[in-house]
């Protein structure tokens, strides 16, 4: 073989080992893609709702209503429940304005002339009031507004009791603050509870707000003022509450899985339970308790509900035959299924 042949073949060697590693490297690339691809479809979300991690809102669509809700909710034929003190003629049945509006404190805004106008512009004789007409309604919205209450405790004594050297200083009753060495109130620490439960508002954007209106406040001191409220104020209430929830004779429950973050000794994947106990629809008082556990074990249900001796209406869960000394009722669904099962073991 020749210098010019050995040189060709050494060259096409090469090219073939080159269209070899090329290849190679688009079969790791598809590898790697469709390997990020499983493992989104097994950990990533399924869904394209926002949801809340740690304490971050994570949101996957911006067409999720958060910047368009105006133009989505709009809609002009909806008519505006205008509280007019004389009833209109033309207006839907069973739409009663005065009704609807009577509980709302009302203004009267009553615009009137100057006094350089209240002269006859023909003439020039002293206007006379005549008397005054309606012409519309307006909903008045008044922002949240933060003060300091400085409490203050006078003294009084007895000048008569002092000369005789006899104990005479008397202090009027002053209610014990919500919490100790804290600026809380009822009401701060209800609207904290409310924005945080009821309007899913976060305590970071909580915070944001405090500071807007000109009080710098953590969300740490904001969620001490939930666990300590809670734990002074409310957790007696509460089981003031499964008293007389457990004298009830027809009780329903039920458990449900929920997820919490970085909770103790858990990993974030790890199943937790909410149980609810909830007194019947024809009940005297409606008492509805949630009652967190970190497990889904009958035990939970048991200790709970240890000295009642009513009816409790379940689903078919297992768990519930812990709590003894009772009627166990299940729904009607959990029959059939349970029926169904009878007949099949029976065959």
């Amino acid at each position: 073989m020749n210098e010019n042949s050995l040189i060709k073949t050494l060259q096409d060697t090469i090219e073939s080992q080159n269209k070899t590693i090329e290849g190679l490297r688009e079969e790791l690339k598809k590898a790697n893609d469709n390997m990020e691809f499983l493992l989104k479809k097994l950990y990533g979300r399924k869904t394209e709702k926002t949801a809340a991690i740690d304490g971050q809102l994570v949101i996957s669509d911006i067409s999720l209503g958060l910047f368009n809700e105006a133009e989505n909710e709009a809609d002009s034929s909806v008519l505006e429940p205008v509280p007019f003190e004389e009833p209109v003629k033309r207006t839907r049945k069973g739409y009663k304005r005065k009704d609807l509006f009577k509980n709302l404190p009302q203004q009267d805004h009553v615009y009137k002339l100057d006094e350089s106008q209240q002269t006859c512009p023909i003439d020039g004789s002293k206007l006379s009031v005549l008397g005054k007409k309606f012409l519309r309604s307006e909903i008045k919205y008044i922002p949240a507004e933060i003060s300091i209450v400085n409490i203050y405790q006078e003294t009084y004594e007895c000048r008569t009791c002092k000369k005789e050297n006899r104990p005479g200083v008397f202090n009027p009753y002053t209610p014990e603050p919500v919490l100790q060495h804290s600026y809380a109130t009822a009401s701060s620490v209800a609207w904290t509870m409310y924005q945080k439960f009821v309007q899913s508002v976060p305590l970071y954007r909580q915070e944001k707000d405090w500071r807007q209106m000109g009080f710098p406040i953590s969300r740490a001191i904001l969620s001490n003022w939930i666990i300590k409220t809670s734990e002074e104020w409310l957790i007696p209430v509460v089981e003031k509450l499964r008293e007389e929830l457990l004298r009830e004779k027809y009780l329903h429950a039920d458990e449900t899985p929920v997820q919490v973050l970085n909770e103790e000794g858990k990993k974030n994947t790890t199943k937790s339970y909410m149980w609810v106990y909830s007194t019947s629809a024809n009940a005297e008082r409606g008492i509805r308790i949630f009652k967190y556990a970190t497990g889904r074990a009958g035990d939970n249900a048991k200790d709970f509900l240890k000295g009642f001796g009513g009816y409790l209406h379940t689903d078919a869960y297992s768990g519930y035959g812990k709590v003894k000394d009772i009627n166990h009722c299940l729904c009607w669904a959990h029959v059939r299924s349970n029926e169904k099962l009878i007949l099949m073991g029976s065959n």
